[in-house]
């Protein structure tokens, strides 16, 4: 024997119907943030791919400059020492895109080695064989072509990241990122204004 449908209790209805709606919008919210979490993730590989590149350059270009940068000693060192410090950085944020820690472990170990690259640079200049050389003309070429692909990655991972974090703090989509373990991720923004120009060098 059928009910007739106004027989049943329209409350029981509405409450099923509500959490329907609302099971459908945590699911919703759920995929929506893996689908962001793991664009910045992707981001940050094609980041990844770039700066193995420069980390793979610079022990060559310090190779280089030590056949005429006799006297440099600590400041070749301070390259590779930086160098060597910026790929354990990139190693932890690698396994980890999303932990802010690391990322800001990345950012100031970026931020040296760039430094350290650039007073090697500025040794450069006051050797003008060096700069006549042509491996290291070719090196150099090769390193500022690189550090243009890594801050064009930069900018893609950063605007992923506001993307996913800009998700994850809107509401209702902020009650499943609390519940579910999303954490806001960190931008790789370069904190000091000396370190914003690209290494320049002119040959």
């Amino acid at each position: 024997m059928m009910i007739p449908i106004a027989a049943i209790p329209v409350g029981p209805i509405v409450v099923l119907a509500v959490l329907i709606i609302l099971v459908i919008a945590l699911i919703g919210a759920y995929n929506g943030l893996v689908t962001l979490r793991n664009r910045f993730k992707n981001a940050f590989a094609q980041i990844d791919v770039q700066l193995k590149r420069r980390y793979d350059l610079i022990p060559n270009l310090v190779e280089t400059a030590k056949g005429y940068m006799k006297h440099e000693r600590e400041t070749l060192e301070a390259v590779i020492t930086a160098r060597n410090a910026a790929m354990g950085a990139a190693s932890t944020a690698r396994n980890d895109p999303g932990d802010p820690d690391a990322m800001k472990g990345l950012v100031n170990a970026e931020g040296s080695l760039r430094g350290s690259v650039a007073r090697m640079m500025v040794v450069v200049e006051r050797y003008p064989e060096l700069k006549a050389d042509k491996n290291m003309a070719l090196l150099m070429e090769e390193l500022t072509s690189t550090e243009n692909k890594v801050a064009f990655a930069r900018q893609a991972y950063n605007d992923a990241v506001t993307v996913y974090n800009t998700k994850r703090e809107s509401f209702p989509t902020v009650a499943v990122a609390n519940m579910m373990g999303f954490r806001p991720a960190q931008l790789f923004e370069i904190v000091d204004p000396t370190e914003r120009e690209a290494v320049k060098v002119s040959f």
